[in-house]
């Protein structure tokens, strides 16, 4: 039995905690937050042991693992603390607000011999992970370009500042929305090379961006991003994955896998030239306890297992985790820079001043080389 705490009850900590304290391998032991309404009101009705300080929990009982669903700026301390304490750690997405720091988290976690994840929940969809198959398995031939998008209506108009508003507190749609396509992309193309022509945009938000477009450069294919919380067209948030190949397309979301196979793809098992389509029941598993998806649950099973068992090969953990923060941390820095090319500089020659990458840009592009 993994003897769990859990740091912060958000939306999203509640959350882990239902799901977390249900499962047969697993105990909750502890919860940490700083109102202390909901610490009063799970003390009583629980039987759990409350605590407002992280550090007095840590001190005061006895754990093996932690689940941490803070605000993204309070994850670096907390998650160094628990590793040099030796516990697992499941930490919510992003990991950091600094790649750098991810990748120490990652290094010191593989040094202490503990389980990391962080919870990127697209990767146990089972149409997402299908696709990942089917990709490592030359489905359809040399992948060129894949598309990661986004959106749905959680900004929908101008409202008071909280975390999840702010950048540097990890909110805004960069950080808290297009993280989870961004992780996918990372997920099968691996880590990126650079990034360029990043727009972070407001819709309504005064002190973030509402919208996310970029280009990705990878090891031989290019990514397109494009993310919007404040559509309205959308009922609730919706990703999309497209990968495009020389033998084949594959397009997914969280309900539906469409694949078109040419005729020089490879044979695939259940595929077959011309347009497959899968539902997502086919290829999703059962779960013990259902709450907003089984995704939700296979991601923290998935965490107590490892921690049970080191021979279970991680989906997602804090090295993988560090390049979605990369690539991040670059778009945030290529918005900044602004357009390479300027349309009042080339009006009167192609081969004007602004064909001159900016300091920014030469960067980024000896980084790409």
């Amino acid at each position: 039995m993994i003897r769990i705490g859990v740091v912060g009850l958000g939306k999203m900590g509640l959350s882990h905690l239902a799901m977390i304290n249900a499962h047969p391998d697993a105990s909750v032991v502890a919860v940490v937050d700083s109102t202390s309404y909901i610490l009063d009101v799970l003390g009583k009705y629980t039987g759990l042991r409350t605590f407002g300080d992280y550090a007095a929990m840590l001190d005061g009982v006895e754990l093996d693992a932690v689940l941490i669903a803070t605000p993204t700026r309070f994850h670096g301390p907390m998650v160094r603390t628990a590793l040099e304490r030796g516990l697992h750690v499941f930490c919510e997405k992003p990991l950091c607000l600094s790649s750098s720091e991810s990748r120490e988290l990652a290094a010191l976690a593989e040094e202490r011999g503990v389980v990391t994840q962080v919870g990127y929940h697209n990767r146990f969809v089972g149409t997402f992970g299908e696709v990942r198959r089917l990709l490592d398995l030359g489905a359809i031939g040399r992948v060129t370009h894949l598309q990661a998008e986004a959106y749905g209506p959680v900004v929908l108009r101008s409202k008071g500042s909280t975390w999840r508003s702010q950048r540097t507190e990890g909110g805004g749609a960069l950080y808290d929305y297009a993280a989870h396509p961004i992780d996918l992309l990372t997920w099968y193309a691996g880590a990126a090379r650079g990034v360029g022509g990043t727009v972070l945009g407001s819709v309504f938000s005064a002190d973030t961006e509402d919208e996310v477009s970029s280009t990705v450069f990878f090891d031989g294919l290019t990514a397109q991003v494009s993310v919007n919380w404040s559509d309205e067209s959308f009922r609730k948030m919706t990703t999309r994955i497209t990968a495009t190949g020389t033998a084949g397309r594959i397009q997914a979301d969280r309900q539906e896998l469409q694949v078109f196979l040419r005729s020089t793809a490879p044979e695939i098992d259940g595929y077959e030239t011309g347009w497959n389509l899968r539902n997502t029941t086919e290829l999703t598993d059962s779960v013990w306890f259902y709450l907003r998806g089984e995704e939700y649950s296979a991601q923290l099973d998935h965490f107590v297992r490892r921690a049970h068992d080191r021979s279970v090969a991680p989906v997602n953990d804090f090295a993988s985790a560090s390049l979605t923060d990369e690539v991040i941390e670059m778009m945030i820095t290529d918005a900044a820079a602004g357009p390479s090319v300027l349309a009042a500089a080339v009006s009167g020659s192609a081969q004007g001043p602004a064909s001159q990458p900016t300091p920014t840009r030469r960067r980024l592009l000896r980084r790409r080389a």
